[in-house]
């Protein structure tokens, strides 16, 4: 097996995750380590943001760790710190093989490729679809498109929807390579939930960043209106408060609460002890959070667009996308039938187990990057 030198960068922002972190930074925590454990060397291109004083680790678990500055704008953040990854690639040689996330960085494919580098490009959801951008980022997604279906050497896309979309498009056939769902299992104690005085099953929860993508504002309006003495606890936020997380936390309903950003074992004893999890989602790639919550077995609300149904099947209860009364009423029904939920959980926890495996991720990206 010949050895690959392979570097990466795009919307993953720390490994391992912090405070604002997202889907891409799931991935790249996974993925990564494994690779370097099958024997290749990887370096991961991080960001610093302003004010941000955090120790920064040369490394993490085999994996060479590498720091640049750029800004707190959403989107030209992500535009700067890949230019410069793109250069320190190209003039201090650190790789041969390039990994980039979303096609929002394809256009340094065409330097990468011209300095005679390898690269392959995830792309994970419609991100052109997304509310949170404004009009002329969502043309310059468009726009990236063209380059994310013809210049790099491979494209991987982790849910078949997108996938089937480009080819459509572009009449190119694409690689699709989903996430894994493994998690560790969570320590038995519940000291997370001793420090936010909750009790188990006694909370609804979501956890994820607070833009409008997510649903929030659904989730919100839909609780407020239920008669519950359970409380809703909303992990996380955004990297950069807008007036859109504003909105979310000034709720006056003092059973939602906002506890900020928790990471690891604590997250996944939340999730294990949550009465139940809810995705309000209005666009996603293939979900982290929601193949998380099926394999520990947590009973899942979600939004019914295909992306969630194609992971959850007919394995968790979903409500009408944007519909904030539809997402209210099923609320009500798993309060008032959890027995149910609880069933479509156990059953959803053995079907994710066989379908969703970072093992055969990993065997899947590392063929693909060999075989360039």
């Amino acid at each position: 097996m010949n050895e690959l030198r392979i570097a990466a960068f795009g919307g993953f922002r720390w490994i391992p995750p912090k405070s604002g972190t997202a889907g891409s930074d799931k991935f790249a925590f996974e993925l990564y380590p494994r690779i370097v454990k099958r024997g290749h060397q990887l370096i991961a291109y991080c960001r610093i943001y302003p004010g941000d004083n955090d120790i920064r680790l040369s490394e993490h678990e085999g994996i060479k760790l590498k720091y640049f500055k750029t800004v707190s704008k959403s989107g030209f953040d992500t535009l700067i710190h890949s230019a410069k990854a793109t250069f320190d690639i190209i003039f201090h040689n650190t790789a041969d093989v390039v990994h980039i996330h979303s096609g929002a960085n394809s256009m340094w494919v065409i330097l990468l490729r011209i300095a005679g580098k390898r690269v392959v490009l995830s792309q994970f959801a419609m991100d052109w679809k997304r509310d949170k951008w404004p009009w002329y980022a969502k043309l310059f997604y468009k726009i990236s498109n063209y380059i994310t279906a013809y210049l790099p050497n491979k494209i991987v896309f982790d849910n078949i929807f997108t996938k089937n979309y480009f080819e459509k498009k572009f009449s190119r056939l694409y690689n699709f390579i989903p996430y894994g769902s493994e998690v560790k299992t969570p320590p038995a104690n519940i000291n997370i939930l001793n420090k936010l005085e909750l009790q188990p099953k006694k909370y609804l929860l979501f956890v994820g960043r607070f833009i409008p993508d997510k649903g929030l504002h659904l989730l919100i309006e839909a609780f407020e209106k239920i008669k519950t003495d359970k409380t809703l606890v909303i992990i996380g936020g955004s990297p950069n408060a807008d007036a859109y997380e504003k909105k979310i936390k000034s709720t006056l309903d003092e059973r939602i609460i906002f506890p900020g950003y928790i990471y690891g074992d604590d997250t996944n004893i939340l999730i294990q002890n949550a009465f139940l999890y809810i995705q309000p989602s209005l666009i996603e790639g293939l979900s982290p959070v929601i193949l998380t919550v099926m394999r520990i077995g947590t009973p899942l609300i979600c939004s019914n667009i295909i992306e969630n149904t194609f992971i959850t099947r007919n394995n968790a209860m979903h409500f009408d996308s944007g519909d904030a009364n539809s997402l209210r009423e099923k609320i009500q029904v798993a309060l008032n039938n959890y027995d149910e939920l609880l069933y479509k959980a156990k059953r959803g926890q053995t079907d994710i187990s066989k379908r969703f495996n970072w093992e055969n991720v990993t065997d899947q990206y590392i063929s693909l990057l060999q075989n360039l």
